[in-house]
């Protein structure tokens, strides 16, 4: 995930760049349920509205949930499916922040009603997300429900109201990309916290759909657009918090944008972002399902850890004896193509490299997903970036 916001500060009022400080364990995004009352195009779990077999009991949550604080994981996002079809969803929630977690809540949004809310409001959730992907019936034909945008935005307000912390998650494929301005309008008109924009990976419905995947000059231009509008605010003084996801070279094309905007910064933030260190699927960021299946993050469903049903979360999660697993812990990782001749792969780290191993079956190919041109990069041009990528006619330059 790239922290836009942090990054803005940092051109405002330049801090220190001080020791690198990793966080003391992953953040754990955990899909206690695959139910869900939508049926969303690009959902990385494939969920629907189906009871799925076999699923974590409450007791066996709360038997990992123990294992994960003694093992120093700070933050707990539930997640589904959609989370709020969990009969014991509260109980769970106000467990994790009595052990001490930071705990969000991953949902549609379409459930959160006056029934419900203040019960949400109880438990003290630090963090509520809910996906909006456009505005009215671009969202409705995502989510594949009439309606489906109002009742989230009901539930958005809901919660904004109660004083929780709330955010929009955005994923742009190019059915979409002309709401952006509209959801950014939205944020600010609504009051809402933070915006958070995924780039499409790979994944469940997200693979399947790859071919509705945002082409490189649409990328640059939405990223142009979210760094120029947070500065904007940041001028303003209007709190807003920017992250993106799935996509770490956004790192290096905010660097480009910093070079133009600001030169006098760049080495700066350069170094902060090196700092920073780019994609940490498999370090600091974990994902366990509803089965129990241990994941280097969510877009990985299809590659297994282990189950924490059979051994402890503790014991999984350092386990290098899994290859993707130790490649994905080296930094830099040993990547291949343009990836690897890239001048800036300390900032990125390769990026999720699900697209790649998608694409190519192999995790360390380049990944299709970068939108940096060669000379941006410093690499020489070269023919893998053909045979990996899906969009061999967009223009090199874009």
């Amino acid at each position: 995930m790239f922290r836009i916001s942090q990054y803005m500060a940092e051109i405002a009022s330049p801090t220190p760049l001080g020791p690198k400080r990793n966080p003391p364990g992953p953040v754990v995004i955990w899909n206690l349920i695959r139910r869900c009352n939508l049926t969303c195009k690009h959902c990385y779990s494939i969920s629907a509205d189906k009871d799925f077999p076999g699923e974590l009991t409450t007791d066996e949550i709360y038997g990992v949930m123990d294992d994960l604080k003694a093992f120093r994981v700070p933050v707990l996002i539930l997640s589904g499916g959609e989370p709020l079809l969990r009969p014991d969803i509260f109980d769970i929630a106000k467990r994790a922040k009595a052990k001490g977690f930071y705990v969000g809540l991953s949902s549609n949004g379409t459930l959160i009603d006056d029934a419900n809310i203040d019960r949400i409001a109880e438990c003290n959730f630090d963090y509520v997300g809910v996906s909006l992907d456009g505005i009215k019936e671009t969202h409705d034909r995502f989510r594949r429900m009439d309606g489906a945008f109002e009742a989230s935005l009901a539930g958005i307000r809901r919660c904004r109201d109660l004083g929780l912390k709330i955010g929009v998650r955005f994923t742009m494929t190019q059915d979409n990309a002309h709401d952006l301005p509209g959801l950014l309008k939205l944020v600010e008109d609504e009051g809402i916290d933070r915006f958070y924009f995924s780039h499409l990976n790979y994944a469940g419905r997200g693979n399947k759909n790859r071919k509705d995947d945002a082409r490189h000059q649409l990328t640059r231009w939405a990223m142009d657009l979210l760094f120029d509008t947070c500065w904007e605010y940041q001028q303003r003084g209007l709190a807003k918090e920017f992250t993106t996801g799935n996509n770490d070279a956004d790192g290096v094309y905010f660097l480009h944008w910093v070079q133009r905007r600001f030169p006098e910064r760049a080495a700066h933030v350069e170094a902060k972002l090196r700092q920073w260190g780019g994609n940490s699927s498999g370090v600091n960021v974990a994902n366990i399902d509803n089965l129990g299946n241990v994941h280097p993050d969510t877009m990985w469903w299809h590659h297994t850890l282990g189950n924490v049903r059979q051994r402890p979360f503790s014991q999984i999660w350092p386990d290098v004896s899994d290859p993707l697993m130790a490649g994905l812990k080296q930094h830099p990782r040993a990547v291949k193509g343009r990836c690897g001749e890239c001048r800036y792969l300390e900032i990125c780290n390769g990026n999720t490299r699900v697209r790649a191993q998608q694409l190519t079956g192999d995790p360390w190919a380049e990944d299709p997903g970068c939108y940096l041109a060669d000379d941006e990069i410093g690499v020489v041009s070269s023919g893998e970036r053909l045979t990996v990528t899906p969009y061999t006619r967009i223009n090199r330059s874009a």
